[in-house]
C-alpha cells in the first residue's frame, strides 16, 4: 500500500474538483446499483495518471454539457478493497491503473484502460470521454 502522504495530493486533484471517493466495497456496490450514469476513475501514482489521465478526466467533466450523474474515484494501491470490488464490475477487462470506466444503469458501457492512456494527451482522453458522455449521458 502506498503511503498516505504520497496519495492524498493525487486524490485531492480529483476530490477538490467534485469527484466522490469510493473507499469501500459497499461504496462501489451502492454506486453500481444506482440508476443513471457513473464515471469511475481508478487513480494511480504513475506518471501517465498525473500527466494525462487526471487532467483528461477533469477536462472532460468540466467542458461538456452532458455529464455522468455520478463522478467518482478510487485509488489503486491505497483504496485496496474498493478497487478490488470495482474491478469485478470491469470484467472482462484485466486490472488496469489508471483506468476510466463509464457505467449506465449498473452496466459497463465505456472503458479506457492504461494502454489507452499511455502516450495520449489529456485532450485526447477528454475527447474520448466527452464522446462517451454525449452517447450515454442525458
Amino acid at each position: 500500500m502506498y503511503p498516505a502522504e504520497i496519495v492524498i495530493p493525487m486524490k485531492e486533484e480529483l476530490t477538490e474538483n467534485g469527484f466522490q471517493e469510493l473507499l469501500s466495497p459497499s461504496d462501489v456496490e451502492n454506486l453500481i446499483t444506482q440508476p443513471g450514469t457513473a464515471l469511475v476513475m481508478i487513480n494511480s501514482v504513475c506518471g501517465c495518471s498525473a500527466g494525462t489521465a487526471r487532467p483528461g478526466v477533469l477536462m472532460a467533466v468540466n467542458n461538456t454539457p452532458r455529464k455522468p450523474d455520478f463522478i467518482t474515484t478510487c485509488f489503486a494501491g491505497f483504496d485496496v478493497d474498493a478497487v478490488k470490488k470495482i474491478r469485478e464490475h470491469l470484467l472482462p477487462y484485466p486490472p488496469s491503473s489508471p483506468a476510466i470506466a463509464l457505467f449506465k444503469d449498473g452496466q459497463l458501457v465505456h472503458m479506457i484502460e492504461r494502454h489507452n492512456i499511455e502516450g495520449r494527451s489529456a485532450q485526447m482522453i477528454a475527447d474520448n470521454l466527452m464522446g462517451a458522455f454525449e452517447h450515454y449521458c442525458n
